[in-house]
């Protein structure tokens, strides 16, 4: 994606089902979990560089003694400074000689992370700002272990006010800080009920204050607190938590949006968004790694029993983010490799007809770094045509008995596709500089390319994974493209046109910030047809009213008066590098929402593109978000 843009979050869980002393003699060291939870984030690193948070879950400690622990960071680099600053406090422990390293008790009672239960997140902010307040884990506490309670996920709510107002309700004082707040505060208030339910029920059947103790530590019933406190969630979400008995959880939205995978084996039960950093950390096989199942809870209790049950009734027709598999999620993964080939695969007719099938004279290659995968399957579906029209026409040349090695020479060894790396990112540049104009020249050397590949009669293919605001294709990429002077440049995505805000975790709610947005409105300009976006604002607003349906797109208007590639076209005007001395040709090329759906099979979230959205919330969003371009009003729309 050559926009840089804020999205997901990265969750990780490691549980450990063995005693530590088990782990101190067949790894070396009782912190096993503790280093498998560092290098499950550091896999998926690339879900979130905002912040970083840890906690940890003691078992059996002494009354007391503290059983639970958070440490977060929103400094650069935050999840490396966590680790390191808290194994620092790990050797000052051994060199003052309060733990002794083969001595385990000593090491679980000093120092905070040697832990049976441990979880992760990594930030991108979409909400609530940069803080350190806003950094998940979130915790709740209580000195009922019961009633402490750990949260973190990967996820947005449209819904928040509604949350905070039913909270309101019930007689609390919520702080309207994030939708991350608010679920803890839901989820808090009913697992304090639970709590309080199963006390006067054990009371009033006359158990001893010892029994009650004992047994409210093994009597939550999680899946009914949540049951209860997702009733109105509207979202996708994909959540980690724990609470202070140590019972641990993991669950995920009932449409399946949000990505959550999980293992367990005799030594430990682990959990992450993605699946293959699940499989490098731990050895293990694409087929030990599952899905969280949409509307399901999977609890781990602190006595072992894993169980999985649902929490809200999934829906018949799940929408996996397209994007995960598109952009967001490690491209290692086995199946995400497949479909980003075959994403790059479905370009091809279309570049084809762009180059006018002149393969001989075109140089195909990608930017950013994150299209790599799929310029692979462009330049792999590529050499499938030309060897099918290379066998058509050696059939041809022998029917008429024209086949000789210089026709074989003239079939075989012209015209096949070129791929090269042409485009590279340059080191983040430093933005010391103030003004404006100084800014932009440096965002024009972001890239750098490889000279003396492209000829003046060359087309140049780059491959992108989509393009939402254009801004990086106007400012940079075609600007150094452009000075390799190519005859032609497609700029190909292999997402389709992202029209439409999202709200279940991607920070792309500002419809006037997305390029095919922006040409869709020229177009109305141009073509006399202004009006209709005077009447898609009166729509919104009468729907954010209650006076018409709040479950309709009203922005489907303003797309629906121009063909698809009418808008395209228009896109690449409006990105066009007019400033420099280049004047060649610019195409830009989107999938199609039908060969999208075809690559990637099962993962049908195609909101962004198609604005059908799978939860009310949605709606409501994209009506605010235009209101909020119509009315020239900054910020999300959520």
């Amino acid at each position: 994606m050559s926009d840089p843009i804020k999205h997901e979050c990265g969750i990780a869980q490691v549980r450990l089902k063995k005693p530590l002393e088990y782990y101190q003699e067949k790894y070396g060291t009782p912190l096993w979990g503790f280093y498998k939870l560092f290098l499950l984030m550091e896999k998926q690193r690339n879900r979130g560089q905002d912040g970083a948070g840890v906690a940890a879950v003691k078992f059996d400690m002494p009354a007391g003694e503290p059983y639970m622990f958070r440490e977060r960071s929103v400094k650069s680099n935050a999840l490396d400074r966590i680790f390191k600053d808290t194994l620092k406090q790990y050797q000052k422990l051994i060199r003052n000689g309060e733990v002794l390293p083969d001595y385990v008790p000593s090491i679980k009672r000093k120092f905070d992370f040697a832990a049976e239960l441990y979880m992760g997140h990594l930030r991108y902010g979409t909400s609530g700002g940069y803080s350190l307040s806003v950094c998940h884990p979130f915790f709740r506490r209580s000195s009922w272990p019961t009633k402490n309670l750990i949260l973190a996920g990967n996820f947005n709510m449209t819904n928040t006010a509604e949350l905070n107002e039913s909270l309101i309700a019930i007689g609390q004082h919520p702080i309207f800080a994030t939708d991350t707040q608010a679920l803890l505060e839901k989820v808090g208030f009913h697992l304090d009920e639970a709590h309080d339910n199963l006390y006067r029920y054990l009371r009033d059947e006359g158990h001893t204050n010892d029994e009650i103790a004992r047994r409210i530590l093994t009597g939550i019933d999680l899946p009914k607190v949540f049951r209860k406190s997702a009733e109105s969630w509207d979202g996708g979400y994909a959540l980690i938590g724990g609470i202070g008995n140590g019972d641990s959880f993991i669950l995920r939205d009932p449409l399946g949006i949000r990505p959550a995978h999980y293992f367990e084996d005799d030594e430990v039960f682990a959990a992450a968004s993605e699946r293959a950093p699940l499989m490098t950390i731990f050895d293990k096989s694409l087929e030990d790694i599952h899905e969280v199942p949409p509307g399901h809870i999977i609890v781990v209790t602190k006595g072992g029993e894993v169980t999985k049950s649902v929490f809200r009734e999934p829906e018949p027709e799940p929408k996996q983010c397209s994007f995960e598999r598109i952009y967001f999620s490690r491209g290692n993964d086995a199946d995400i490799y497949k479909e980003r080939k075959a994403l790059g695969a479905g370009l091809c007719e279309q570049i084809m007809d762009g180059i006018d099938r002149d393969l001989e004279n075109t140089v195909i290659s990608f930017v950013p770094n994150t299209s790599e995968v799929a310029y692979f399957g462009v330049l792999a579906e590529l050499r499938l045509i030309r060897r099918q029209e290379v066998k058509t026409q050696i059939l041809e040349a022998a029917e008429k008995g024209e086949l000789d090695a210089a026709k074989l020479d003239e079939l075989v060894m012209k015209n096949w596709p070129r791929g090269e790396k042409i485009a590279h990112k340059d080191q983040k540049l430093r933005t010391f500089i103030s003004t404006e104009n100084s800014r932009n020249e440096m965002a024009s050397h972001v890239y750098d390319v490889t000279y003396g590949i492209i000829k003046d009669n060359d087309n140049l293919v780059c491959v992108d994974d989509s393009i939402v605001r254009g801004t990086t294709l106007r400012k940079s990429v075609l600007k150094i493209l452009g000075s390799l002077n190519p005859k032609k440049i497609i700029i190909a995505s292999t997402a389709p046109q992202i029209r439409y805000p999202d709200c279940y975790g991607i920070d792309m709610s500002e419809l006037g910030k997305f390029i095919a947005f922006e040409a869709a409105i020229e177009l109305l300009k141009e073509k006399g047809k202004k009006d209709v976006i005077g009447e898609v604002y009166r729509k919104c607003l009468e729907a954010e009213k209650g006076e018409a349906p709040n479950t309709v797109n009203y922005v489907q208007e303003i797309y629906a008066q121009f063909t698809d590639d009418e808008i395209s076209a228009k896109i690449a005007q409006l990105v066009y590098p007019y400033d420099t001395s280049w004047k060649g040709e610019l195409q830009v090329i989107y999938q199609t929402v039908e060969n999208l759906h075809k690559a990637l099979d099962g993962h049908d979230g195609d909101w962004y593109f198609t604005g059908n959205y799978p939860t009310p919330g949605g709606f409501q969003v994209v009506n605010r978000a235009f209101i909020n371009y119509y009315e020239k009003a900054k910020g999300r729309s959520y």
